[in-house]
């Protein structure tokens, strides 16, 4: 998974992106979210495997187990 993540503090503000790209996690997942498959999410970045939308959702689901997050989550 890391492998094929980067984050470094010139490119995109350092948010994690595939690495060799300028392909935000963060969007991959949004388009996950909304349904796309990956061969869609390929389509619109055909410079990505789905072996690295693999390691955008491994990575989104690694920080998930933080015990802290960088806002604040409302319980009912």
């Amino acid at each position: 998974m890391v492998e094929r993540i980067n984050i470094d503090p010139n490119i995109c503000h350092g948010k994690p992106v595939i690495k060799g790209t300028r392909v935000l996690v963060s969007n991959i997942l949004s388009e996950l979210s909304l349904g796309k498959s990956f061969d869609e999410i390929i389509e619109n970045y055909p410079n990505i495997t789905k072996e690295d939308i693999e390691a955008a959702l491994n990575f989104g689901s690694y920080l998930s187990n933080y015990e802290t997050f960088p806002y604040d989550v409302k319980t009912p």
